[in-house]
C-alpha cells in the first residue's frame, strides 16, 4: 500500500509541473532515496503512466494517464435530458454552464457548457471536486446536507481561502447557507476567483430532496448589469433539470 500510495504521489508531483520533473525532486517531494525513486519511475514509466524526456532529463506524464480522465467522464456522464437542459441554461443566460452532483461525500462537477464567448472558469472541469465553501453550485449542495453530514465534510476538506472574499468562518458559512435554502438559490461574487461571479440554484428529485445543482458564471460586472436576467435563466435552468432527472 505504501508504494501504491508513492506512485499516486509522484504522479500528481509530475502533474503539477508544467516542464516536468527530475528524478532527484521526485526524491526530494517524497523523502526517498535516489535510487528508490529511479525504482518507483522505472515501474511507472514501463506502464506509460509517465514518460522519461531524456533530452531535458526530466519526467512527465504518459499517455495512459488519458484513460484515466476519460473514464472518470464516462462515469459522471449526463443523461442526454440533462445535458440539454444545461445546454438551454448557458445560451438563455450567455454564460458558461455547469451541472454538479453528489458523488458519495463529494460535490462534483459533472457536465459543462461554454463557449469562446463564454468560457468556463479555469480549474472548473469535469471531475472538479474543491472548494465547494467558495462556489455557487457548492453552496448549494452544501446547504442541502444534514447539519451533521456538513460539519463532517467540512471537518475533512477544510474552508480554503481563494480569495481575500472567501468565507473561512463556518459561522459565517452556516448564515450564508441559511439564505441559500431560504432563497432557492446561491451566489458567490469573487469568492473562488477575483472578478468572477457564479448563481446556481438546486435541482430536486420528485420528493424534493436536492440530487444535483445548475450554475453559471460570469465576469462580475456583467452579471451585475444582467443580474436579474440571468437569475431567472438559473431558476429556469434548474426547473428543466429536475424535470429531466425525475423523467423516465
Amino acid at each position: 500500500m505504501q508504494s501504491v500510495s508513492r506512485a499516486l504521489r509522484a504522479m500528481e508531483f509530475v502533474a503539477a509541473s508544467k516542464d516536468g520533473v527530475t528524478a532527484k525532486e521526485i526524491a526530494a517531494h517524497l523523502e526517498l532515496a535516489v535510487p528508490s525513486a529511479y525504482h518507483l519511475l522505472a515501474t511507472l514509466t514501463e506502464s506509460g503512466y509517465l514518460v522519461h524526456l531524456a533530452q531535458d532529463h526530466r519526467y512527465g506524464l504518459g499517455y495512459r494517464v488519458r484513460l484515466l480522465e476519460q473514464g472518470l467522464e464516462r462515469q459522471l456522464e449526463v443523461r442526454p435530458l440533462i445535458a440539454a437542459a444545461v445546454r438551454r441554461l448557458h445560451l438563455e443566460a450567455d454564460a458558461a454552464a455547469y451541472y454538479a452532483v453528489y458523488r458519495e461525500v463529494n460535490v462534483v462537477v459533472a457536465h459543462v457548457v461554454d463557449s469562446e464567448r463564454r468560457p468556463r472558469v479555469q480549474l472548473l472541469d469535469i471531475g472538479f471536486h474543491e472548494a465547494a465553501h467558495a462556489t455557487a453550485f457548492g453552496k448549494v449542495m452544501l446547504a442541502a446536507m444534514t447539519p451533521e453530514d456538513r460539519a463532517a465534510y467540512l471537518d475533512r476538506v477544510g474552508l480554503r481561502q481563494c480569495t481575500a472574499k472567501t468565507l473561512t468562518d463556518r459561522t459565517q458559512l452556516e448564515g450564508h447557507l441559511e439564505q441559500v435554502r431560504l432563497s432557492g438559490v446561491a451566489l458567490e461574487i469573487g469568492e473562488f476567483q477575483d472578478g468572477l461571479t457564479c448563481l446556481a440554484a438546486p435541482v430536486r428529485s420528485s420528493a424534493g430532496a436536492v440530487l444535483a445543482s445548475v450554475a453559471i458564471s460570469l465576469p462580475s460586472a456583467d452579471f451585475t448589469a444582467r443580474r436579474w436576467t440571468v437569475e431567472r435563466a438559473v431558476r429556469r435552468g434548474a426547473l428543466l433539470a429536475t424535470r429531466a432527472v425525475n423523467s423516465r
